[in-house]
């Protein structure tokens, strides 16, 4: 087993399902799941972007950031904003 990741067998993922899905949320690291010391199968976590139905500030707080700017407020000034609306 890498130090980055977690590997359980097939019987202990069974018993401790939501255990190990709640410490690879919280730690990121993939887990490898096996059968008779081969790994069968890898959990892990999805790329920042494709968490489905998540906002982006959303993403952010989840991953332990904080976001600094106002409700409305926006990272582009008035004339970028017009250059991409036209695309």
């Amino acid at each position: 087993m890498r130090h980055n990741q977690l590997s359980v067998s097939v019987s202990e993922f069974r018993q401790r399902c939501l255990e190990i899905i709640r410490e690879l949320e919280k730690t990121g690291k993939p887990v490898m799941i096996t059968r008779r010391g081969k790994v069968v199968a890898r959990l892990q976590p999805l790329p920042f972007g494709d968490h489905p139905g998540g906002r982006p500030w959303e993403q952010l707080r989840a991953m332990g950031g904080r976001l600094l700017a106002q409700p409305g407020e926006s990272v582009l000034n008035d004339a970028d904003f017009e250059a991409l609306r036209t695309i």
